[in-house]
């Protein structure tokens, strides 16, 4: 870890006036530091600023950035209109992990590619623009099959950034030019050629709080985590999914893909194959085929698209009303 200046604040116009990084929880930050992938000369403390309250507002909550996974998780208003929020949140990493982490933080939380954190590796155009993706001839069971291009297949690791898209949720940033919204689907950036760019996240802006609408299929939603191992892992595949019922017809969709894609991956075509037709395993499949036809096999991570499809149509079983 290279030598770095550090403060605090907990004033907000101090923040978006720094040029330096936002901390919070640090734990994916600080570990890239340590590895010397990331070489930020100041560091800013922002957990002094008032952003960790969840609220209800019109139409759905407000969450503020700096809340912590674990309490958003437990929190009552979360669990009961926003299942696949907590779940997702409750899967993912360690419970002391949860207990330090910010969802701003999570939204910005880097890929685990072998390649982008092992500096023994040259090529990685993350890290080194224009050097190369060494994964693409490389190990890359556990890489992106969806919204992958030859200079960058690296998986988006977040749990909760899959189920946040997924219930249309919307990104409040803070700026020296002032304040904007940005769609969940919108934030994250496909590598196309300029991998290293993975956010809309303008210079010097915070995030200040997320929203998400209260709907019918917010409310019907769930998570669906396959992993390697039991618990802290992240997703080799993962569904969010939430249906709108009308008896046994789906009147609306949501879905959105984990360990799969280059971004959390929302899937509009999937939706679309289930409005206005009955929640049967049937459907189920087709709407995963048009998901996933797009899909790229890589060499070794074909596996996936098939695992996909099962997890989806899986995660939507869960859904289905009693019978």
């Amino acid at each position: 870890m290279q030598p770095f200046d550090f403060a605090r604040t907990s004033d907000t116009k101090h923040a978006i006036g720094s040029k330096a990084r936002f901390v919070a929880g640090g734990t994916n930050l600080i570990d890239l530091m340590k590895a010397d992938v990331e070489h930020p000369s100041q560091l800013l403390d922002i957990n002094g600023i008032a952003l960790n309250k969840i609220e209800r507002v019109d139409n759905g909550v407000r969450i503020g950035a700096l809340v912590r996974m674990s309490d958003a998780a437990e929190h009552a208003i979360i669990r009961e209109h926003f299942p696949v929020i907590s779940q997702a949140l409750l899967l993912s990493a360690s419970p002391q992990i949860r207990n330090a982490a910010s969802l701003g933080g999570n939204l910005m939380q880097r890929t685990r590619c072998p390649y982008f954190r092992e500096l023994l590796f040259a090529e990685c155009n993350k890290r080194n623009p224009g050097s190369g993706c060494s994964a693409i001839e490389g190990e890359n069971r556990g890489h992106a099959v969806l919204g992958g291009s030859p200079s960058c297949i690296a998986t988006h690791p977040s749990d909760f950034s899959v189920a946040f898209a997924a219930l249309d949720g919307v990104i409040t940033l803070r700026g020296p030019n002032g304040e904007r919204q940005v769609k969940a689907t919108d934030f994250h950036l496909l590598p196309g050629n300029t991998p290293h760019l993975e956010h809309d996240l303008e210079p010097g802006e915070l995030i200040a709080s997320l929203f998400i609408p209260d709907t019918p299929h917010a409310r019907r939603s769930a998570y669906l985590k396959v992993r390697d191992r039991s618990s802290y892992e992240f997703a080799v595949s993962s569904a969010a999914v939430g249906l709108d019922l009308d008896g046994n017809t789906i009147r609306s969709a949501r879905v959105a893909f984990g360990g799969i894609g280059t971004k959390p991956w929302r899937s509009h075509e999937a939706e679309a194959a289930l409005t206005g037709k009955a929640a049967t395993t049937a459907n189920f499949r087709d709407a995963a085929e048009v998901a996933l036809k797009g899909a790229k096999d890589w060499g070794q991570n074909g596996f996936k698209i098939e695992l996909a499809k099962r997890t989806l149509v899986r995660a939507l079983e869960n859904l289905k009303p009693e019978t």
